[in-house]
């Protein structure tokens, strides 16, 4: 991208039509497409990935826009990220002072260094990878990939700076979208049972239960998905999955911490839980997985909702004692401040979550069977 004269101030028009875009979009989906479409012709790639995250994890979640690649490499992509990359991984990314990079920018020049290039990038004719974390208050709200093929020339610095502030953006807005809403219907009710996949050390669905395909239904796009062509079972594994059992492996195998757990929001928007563990062999080796999928608790959900409402520590506690019914005295008794200080938060945590009284807080933050209709689907689109 030129930076001056009459080409720097067209790129700068544009950038600016594709923030000002961006605060436009009514969903997530509708937010990457807008914000695809626009970038494109400001940093030009041939493929792409708009992913939305856990803030709590930094974990793929949905949706998921995938742009000029096939199904075949979501599995591929996921285990070289977090069983064997050491380059622009997302979770270095989602803290560091910059949370943008391009392979060739990091690897100076010999993308070989990355095994993610040897077995996903180079097989599909890419040569470069610009990725981004979209980062707001410190919490990863989604992640970018474009790609760009041999022929084209590598990402740089104009294009990773572009980016950066688009992921800014968008991260603002994929937050927004984490409010929940009361206007939405009733989710369906489904028994206690949880949903349960088994899946094979090479990560292909080899079994999984009734109440498994009803959630995977629930969270499908209402068409019933796309079929994952590398099961047998015909089974619609949205690509969050497979990077949900590669996050499990990886924690197995000793090359990760923490939890391969990650919330989801389904079409008629109650939130859903996923997790996934990896089983060991007799010999101790890692073996098969197994993934999890159940209603989200309230202490599952809370703490990603007051995230999207920007409360600091100090309001969350105190949400989460109105949400017990604790009175204005018996908060600041627990937390050790007079109750005037008490109402001061209350009052700002109202004017945050744009509510009146305590009722409508809980309603409003905790309530997981009314929520907004949300989309929840993976759109793969191929120009």
């Amino acid at each position: 991208m030129n930076a001056s004269g009459g080409a720097g101030r067209d790129a700068r028009r544009r950038l600016a039509a594709l923030l000002a875009e961006i605060e436009q979009a009514d969903d997530a989906l509708e937010l990457f497409a807008r914000a695809s479409e626009r970038l494109r012709s400001i940093v030009p790639f041939d493929a792409a990935v708009w992913r939305a995250t856990d803030p709590l994890t930094g974990m793929m979640t949905h949706p998921v826009r995938v742009e000029n690649l096939g199904e075949d490499g979501c599995s591929v992509y996921w285990e070289e990220e977090l069983l064997t990359e050491n380059v622009n991984l997302f979770s270095d990314l989602a803290r560091a002072k910059v949370p943008t990079a391009t392979l060739h920018g990091s690897t100076g020049g010999l993308p070989d260094r990355s095994t993610l290039y040897r077995a996903f990038l180079r097989p599909r004719g890419l040569n470069d990878e610009l990725r981004a974390v979209a980062r707001a208050d410190g919490n990863p709200w989604g992640q970018i990939s474009l790609f760009r093929a041999r022929e084209s020339p590598v990402f740089g610095a104009d294009d990773t700076r572009v980016v950066q502030r688009v992921s800014a953006a968008l991260a603002r807005r994929l937050r927004s979208f984490a409010e929940p809403r009361l206007d939405g219907d009733p989710a369906p009710s489904s028994g206690p049972e949880p949903g349960l996949l088994h899946f094979a050390p090479s990560g292909a669905l080899v079994s999984f239960n009734d109440a498994a395909h009803q959630y995977l239904t629930e969270l499908a796009e209402a068409g019933g998905g796309e079929p994952d062509t590398g099961n047998a079972l015909r089974m619609a594994i949205p690509a969050w999955i497979h990077s949900t059992v590669s996050k499990a492996r990886a924690i197995a195998s000793g090359r990760d911490r923490g939890s391969a757990r990650v919330r989801v929001r389904g079409r008629h928007g109650r939130w859903l839980v996923c997790h996934a563990s990896c089983l060991r062999t007799v010999d101790g080796e890692p073996g098969a997985s197994v993934v999890v999928i159940e209603p989200a608790s309230i202490s599952e959900v809370a703490p990603l909702m007051v995230r999207a409402y920007r409360l600091t520590d100090r309001e969350l506690e105190i949400t989460q004692h109105i949400a017990r019914g604790l009175g204005t005295a018996e908060i600041g008794d627990r937390l050790y401040i007079s109750p005037h200080t008490v109402r001061d938060h209350i009052k700002s945590i109202f004017e945050k979550t744009h509510v009146a009284s305590r009722g409508e807080l809980v309603a409003k933050l905790f309530t997981e069977h009314y929520a907004p209709l949300s989309e929840g689907r993976e759109q793969r689109i191929l120009d």
